[in-house]
């Protein structure tokens, strides 16, 4: 837990940040929110390819569509969905199974990435905002300078201050953002070639079905 003494210097901190804390703040909040959605979305959405393509193959060879069906249902995330769309299309032409599969892939695709793009920009945005705090503080010091010279560097301190907090602030929120969103991107980028591997097999299954015994 954070101790009272560390609690009244991050709030000093901020109080000292200016008005630049805020916006900084809210980002902060939104970024926390946004990277614990998608940790919990891709663990949820996480399954043993190699097994649950081994017992959809199983099921296959029995001829077995139904048993296929169900198993896809009882796993959750997109390699289970699109299997699910194509294996409801057995029987039909390959051109019906493959638009099918492409439909489900774009759903699944739209889920895989939401809130990425939010991170991307809080990522981009949090800094630039650091920035700005920056002016405003040297703004804030070569103001005090005009009006008391440099006789009293405890006033030119408060807006040097303020530029550097602000700066420190947007990196501190900038840089976690972005180390997240490329986690991120990479872990949607192998769901993407595992659900394509998938596709392969499932079109490969399905030739084999449409063979007569």
């Amino acid at each position: 837990m954070v101790s009272s003494f560390e609690q009244f210097a991050i709030l000093t901190y901020f109080n000292k940040g200016g008005p630049m804390m805020w916006p900084l703040l809210a980002i902060s909040i939104l970024v926390i929110a946004m990277v614990f959605e998608r940790l919990y979305h891709y663990r949820k959405v996480s399954i043993n390819t190699p097994e649950f393509l081994k017992k959809v193959r199983i099921a296959l060879e029995a001829r077995k569509i139904k048993e296929a069906i169900t198993m896809c249902e009882n796993y959750k995330g997109p390699i289970a969905s699109i299997m699910k769309a194509g294996l409801l299309k057995a029987g039909k032409s390959r051109e019906e199974i493959e638009t099918a599969i492409a439909a489900s892939g774009g759903v699944e695709m739209s889920r895989l990435e939401r809130g990425l793009t939010g991170l991307a920009t809080c990522a981009s945005i949090a800094p630039l905002l650091g920035f700005l705090g920056t002016v405003t503080g040297m703004i804030k010091a070569f103001e005090a300078i005009a009006a008391h010279g440099l006789n009293n560097p405890a006033l030119v301190a408060v807006g040097i201050s303020e530029a550097l907090i602000t700066t420190a602030t947007g990196l501190m929120i900038g840089i976690p953002s972005l180390a997240f969103f490329n986690y991120f991107n990479s872990r949607v980028s192998k769901l993407v070639l595992e659900m394509e591997e998938s596709t392969g097999l499932l079109l490969e299954y399905m030739d084999e079905l449409s063979r007569p015994v």
